[in-house]
C-alpha cells in the first residue's frame, strides 16, 4: 500500500523521530549557510565527510611519521594489505563474494583496465552496446578503446536511445537492440543508474540478454554503489566498476572499486595489464620475471595501495558496516517518495520529474527538468542554502542521501521552493 504523506512540518518531524538511521546524520560534517547546516542534496556528485575521517587519516600520518617504511608491515593498519581491509563491507554493498572485489585507481582508469581484459574484439564480434547519453567519461573510454583496437566508433559503438518523445529507456527495447546485433556484440556496457535521469536499469535482465548472445556484461556503478543494493554475483555480471566519492562518501578523487565475477577472477590466464601489487603475494618479493596474478579480483591491482586515497573510504565503510544496504534502501525509498510528493505540491514551478515514478526503478535521485530558467532556478537554490547540481540541458538533480539527509531537510527544501513560485 502506498504511504500517505502530508505537507505539514509535523509529518517530517515524526518521520525523523521514528527513523532508525537518524543517528547517522550526526556522523557527517555539513557545509554551512548563514550559520546553519545547508540542505545537502548533492551526494550523487560528492558525498559529505564523515566526522571520523580526519582521525582515520591522522592514524596513517602517525604511522608514516613514526614507522616510515615499517608502516607496510606494522602500525594500526599495515599498508601491505590496505586494499583488502575494505573487501568485506564493499562485497556486501554490491552483492559479491569478497574474492570478487578490490579497491584501486579511479573509476575510468578501472574501466579501461577492465575493457582491456574483457573487450577482446574480432572482425565478427566487435561491437559495444551502451545507453545513449551515458556519462561523458564512459563515452570517451569506449570511443578510445574501440579506436585502440582499430575499429570505427561510428560502427562499433551502438547506442540505445529512448523511444520518440520519451526520456527513459525501456528494458525490452534494450534487450531488443542486444538481440538485433546478436553475434556482432562483444560487450554490453551500461551505467547502473543514468546520471542524468536517475533511472535505475535492470542490471539482471541486461546481463542475461548480453549472455544470451555470448557477449560480456559490464557496468559503471558510480551512481549505484552505496545507493541501491545489487547482487552482482548472483546476476552473473562479468565486471563492474564504480567510484567511491559519491554515495560512499570517500572524498574527492578517492580510490575506485572493481568487481570481477569469480568465474573470471580465478582465471589467472586471463589477459590483463600486470603490476607488482597484482602479483601473487607468495612470489611477489622474489623479485623475479614472470607475472603470476593473484587468483581473485586483486589480480588486477597494479600499483602499491594508495593508502591516503583509500583511508577515507575505509573510514566511511565503517558506517555502511553498521547500517547495511537494506536499511539504507528502506529509508531511501521513503525519503525520495516524500520528496516527490512535496514537489508535486508546487504547481507554481514549471518542471517535469523525468526520473521513473516507480520507486524500484530509481535510487535516491530525482531529476527535475526545466524547459526554461533551469540554471537560474538552480542558482537561486544555491543562494538559499540548497546544495544541488545542474546538468545540461535543463536538469536540476536532487538527491537526498539517506545516511545524512532527513525528512526535515526535505521539508525545508519544499518550504524554500514554495517561495520561488
Amino acid at each position: 500500500m502506498q504511504e500517505i504523506f502530508h505537507t505539514d512540518a509535523g509529518f517530517a518531524e515524526d518521520a525523523d523521530q521514528k527513523d532508525a538511521l537518524a543517528w547517522c546524520k550526526q556522523q557527517f560534517h555539513f557545509p554551512q549557510h548563514n550559520g546553519k547546516d545547508a540542505i545537502y542534496f548533492c551526494g550523487n556528485s560528492l558525498g559529505l565527510q564523515p566526522i571520523h575521517t580526519k582521525q582515520a587519516i591522522d592514524i596513517e600520518l602517525t604511522t608514516w611519521r613514526d614507522m616510515a617504511v615499517g608502516g607496510y608491515f606494522g602500525g594500526a593498519n599495515p599498508w601491505l594489505y590496505y586494499q583488502d581491509y575494505m573487501r568485506p563491507v564493499m562485497a556486501g554493498i554490491v552483492g559479491a563474494k569478497e574474492n570478487e572485489v578490490t579497491v584501486m585507481n579511479t573509476l575510468t582508469v578501472n574501466l579501461h583496465l577492465m575493457m582491456l581484459s574483457f573487450y577482446r574484439p574480432t572482425k565478427q564480434r566487435y561491437r559495444i552496446i551502451m545507453e545513449a547519453g551515458a556519462f561523458p567519461s564512459d563515452q570517451y573510454a569506449v570511443e578510445t578503446m574501440v579506436r585502440h583496437h582499430g575499429f570505427d566508433p561510428a560502427d562499433a559503438v551502438v547506442e540505445v536511445h529512448p523511444a520518440d518523445g520519451e526520456k527513459l529507456l525501456r528494458t525490452p527495447d534494450i534487450i531488443d537492440v542486444i538481440r538485433q546485433y546478436g553475434d556482432s556484440v562483444a560487450l554490453v556496457l551500461f551505467g547502473g543508474i543514468s546520471y542524468y535521469t536517475g533511472q535505475l536499469y535492470d542490471i539482471a535482465a541486461i546481463t542475461a540478454a548480453a549472455h544470451s548472445v555470448h557477449a560480456v556484461a559490464g557496468f559503471d556503478l558510480a551512481h549505484v554503489a552505496g545507493n541501491v543494493p545489487v547482487q552482482l554475483h548472483d546476476w552473473q555480471v562479468d565486471f563492474a566498476v564504480w567510484c567511491s566519492y559519491k554515495y560512499l562518501n570517500a572524498g574527492p578523487g578517492a580510490a575506485g572499486g572493481v568487481f570481477v565475477h569469480e568465474t573470471h577472477a580465478g582465471n589467472t590466464g586471463m589477459q590483463r595489464l600486470g603490476g607488482w601489487w597484482g602479483n601473487d603475494e607468495k612470489t611477489r618479493f622474489k623479485m623475479e620475471k614472470g607475472f603470476v596474478p593473484k587468483p581473485d579480483a586483486g589480480g588486477w591491482n597494479i600499483s602499491t595501495a594508495q593508502v591516503f586515497n583509500m583511508v577515507a573510504l575505509k573510514a566511511s565503510l565503517e558506517l555502511f558496516g553498521k547500517t547495511g544496504m537494506q536499511a539504507i534502501r528502506r529509508k531511501s525509498l521513503r525519503l525520495t517518495a516524500y520528496l516527490e510528493y512535496l514537489l508535486q505540491q508546487l504547481p507554481g514551478l514549471s518542471f517535469e520529474i523525468i526520473t521513473p515514478a516507480d520507486s524500484e526503478a530509481r535510487g535516491a535521485q530525482l531529476s527535475l527538468y526545466f524547459r526554461e530558467k533551469g540554471r537560474e532556478i538552480h542558482d537561486r537554490m544555491i543562494a538559499n542554502g540548497i546544495i544541488v547540481d545542474y546538468r545540461e540541458p535543463g536538469v536540476i538533480r536532487v538527491a537526498p542521501a539517506p545516511l545524512y539527509c532527513s525528512f526535515t531537510d526535505v521539508y525545508r527544501f519544499y518550504e524554500l521552493l514554495k517561495g520561488f513560485a
